[in-house]
C-alpha cells in the first residue's frame, strides 16, 4: 500500500455567518466560536466564511483584510485536498442566509464529480423543537439565554430583538415567544425588526402586564448596526426610543449572543451532531407512516 493511500483524510471544518464590520465585535461574537471549535475539534483545519457581500467588501476596502464568502471557502478546502467537510452556520434561524449555504452543501454533495468525500451541514441555534427524537433547540437557546437575562423583577420585562424578514423561518421568533412562556419566562418577549412580532404588539403586552422598567437586549449573533441604531439608537424609530415615547424606563444590554459562552457551547454541540449523527435534522428520514421525507 503506497504511503498517500494510508495518510489520514484531510478534514476543515467551515464557520459561516452574515459577518459584521465591527472588528471588536468580530473578536466578541464570532472569533469566539471559531477558537471554541478549534479546541473542541483540535484534528480540523478551521476556517471563516461570511455570506454578507457587503460587510466582506467594506473590511476588505477598509481594514485590507481577506474574508472568504461561502463559495470560495469551499473551493479553497477543495483546492488544497481537503476530503472531509463540516460547515456550521452561526445563524440564528434556518432563514434566507441558512437556505444560501444549504443549497450550496446540497450542490457539492450531489454533484456527479465528488469533489469532497464527505460534506455536511450543521444546525443554526434554533432548528429541531424536541420531536422524533431530536433535540429541542428552543429549550436549550432559552435556557442559554437565562444566563444573561436580568434577574426578575415585579414591574420589569426583558425585549428582544430578532432580525425577522420574509422568509416562512421568520416564524421561529413567533415560536420562541411560546416556549419562553412554557419555560416560565413571562417577562420575556421578543421582536423582529423586519418581521412579525413587532416592536407596537410589544409595547401593548408591555402596558396591559403594567411594566415599567424594560431591558433591551439583541437576539442576534453580533451586536452590530441593527442593535446599535434599529434597537439602541437616539432616532425617534429606534426601539429605545419608541419604549421611551412609550413611558418605560429603558436600560441597553449591546451584547450578541455570539458573546454568551452557553450560546457558543449551543454551536459546538450541533457541530459534533453533525459529525457524529448524521444526517440530524437534515437528508431523508422516514416518518411513522413510511413516507420517506426530505428536508
Amino acid at each position: 500500500m503506497s504511503q498517500a493511500a494510508q495518510a489520514p483524510p484531510k478534514k476543515a471544518i467551515v464557520v459561516v455567518s452574515f459577518g459584521t464590520s465591527y472588528p471588536e465585535t468580530l473578536k466578541l461574537n464570532i472569533e469566539s466560536v471559531e477558537k471554541l471549535i478549534h479546541k473542541a475539534f483540535p484534528d480540523y483545519e478551521v476556517r471563516r466564511a461570511f455570506t454578507s457581500r457587503t460587510v466582506i467588501k467594506r473590511l476588505a476596502e477598509r481594514d485590507g483584510l481577506q474574508i472568504d464568502n461561502e463559495i470560495q471557502a469551499l473551493e479553497r478546502l477543495h483546492a488544497e485536498g481537503y476530503q472531509e467537510v463540516y460547515v456550521q452556520p452561526l445563524h440564528i434561524v434556518p432563514g434566507a442566509e441558512y437556505d444560501k449555504i444549504k443549497v450550496l452543501v446540497a450542490h457539492y454533495a450531489h454533484a456527479k464529480e465528488k469533489a469532497f468525500e464527505k460534506i455536511r451541514l450543521g444546525r443554526p441555534l434554533l432548528y429541531s423543537m424536541g420531536q422524533d427524537g431530536h433535540p429541542d433547540d428552543y429549550e436549550i437557546a432559552i435556557k442559554a439565554l437565562a444566563t444573561q437575562l436580568p434577574e426578575a423583577q415585579p414591574a420589569s420585562a426583558v425585549v428582544l430583538m430578532g432580525h425577522g424578514g420574509m422568509h416562512p423561518a421568520n416564524a421561529a421568533y413567533a415560536a420562541l415567544q411560546l416556549k419562553l412562556e412554557d419555560a416560565g419566562f413571562d417577562n420575556v418577549f421578543i421582536y423582529t425588526v423586519e418581521g412579525y412580532p413587532s416592536l407596537n404588539r410589544i409595547i401593548d403586552k408591555l402596558k396591559q402586564k403594567q411594566v415599567q422598567k424594560v431591558t433591551l437586549m439583541p437576539f442576534l449573533l453580533v451586536a452590530g448596526d441593527h442593535a446599535t441604531n434599529d434597537m439602541a439608537g437616539d432616532e425617534e424609530d429606534s426601539a429605545k426610543s419608541q419604549l421611551l415615547a412609550a413611558g418605560f424606563e429603558v436600560d441597553v444590554y449591546l451584547h450578541g449572543l455570539g458573546e454568551n459562552s452557553a450560546i457558543q457551547d449551543i454551536y459546538v454541540s450541533h457541530l459534533r451532531s453533525a459529525i457524529v449523527h448524521p444526517p440530524h435534522g437534515h437528508g431523508a428520514h422516514r416518518c411513522g407512516k413510511g413516507h420517506a421525507h426530505s428536508h
